[in-house]
């Protein structure tokens, strides 16, 4: 049995399925932050940091987070990461959804559910292009 795709379960196994939502007991009441908002947390670590201490006492696990979170970062202003996350709140998405869309910013709908696919069941190709529309914009105009 492997240990990250079954658990024990009141006697029978539970397979985690991100396409169908089962991920497992430690997300059900769990918030997941976008790469933006990590970028945003990490951000302010070291800027505390290097002003205590200096340059030198940042690690280099630390150093490669940041290298990985500025990379892949779809969104870079501060407001605009929150209008984001304001934007998916008023969806009915679950937090991995949500932070799986604003992580892709996909430009359409079949991409966006090709790449989620519990997104499939639970958006229509309208309402979900409508977002990623939203979603675009803000990307682009952000300053």
């Amino acid at each position: 049995m492997s240990a990250s795709a079954k658990k024990l379960r009141r006697g029978q196994l539970e397979e985690e399925d991100a396409s169908q939502l089962k991920l497992g007991e430690e997300f059900q009441s769990a918030q997941c932050l976008f790469i933006s908002e990590v970028k945003i947390l990490l951000e302010a670590q070291r800027d505390a940091k290097v002003d205590e201490v200096g340059e030198k006492s940042l690690t280099s696990v630390f150093q490669k987070t940041m290298n990985y979170v500025q990379q892949f970062s779809r969104f870079t202003n501060r407001d605009t990461v929150r209008e984001v996350r304001q934007l998916l709140s008023k969806q009915q998405l679950e937090q991995f959804e949500m932070a799986q869309i604003a992580n892709l910013v996909c430009e359409d709908a079949d991409e966006a559910k090709a790449l989620v696919p519990s997104l499939t069941a639970r958006k229509d190709d309208d309402g979900l292009q409508a977002l990623l529309n939203e979603m675009l914009t803000l990307k682009k105009f952000q300053s």
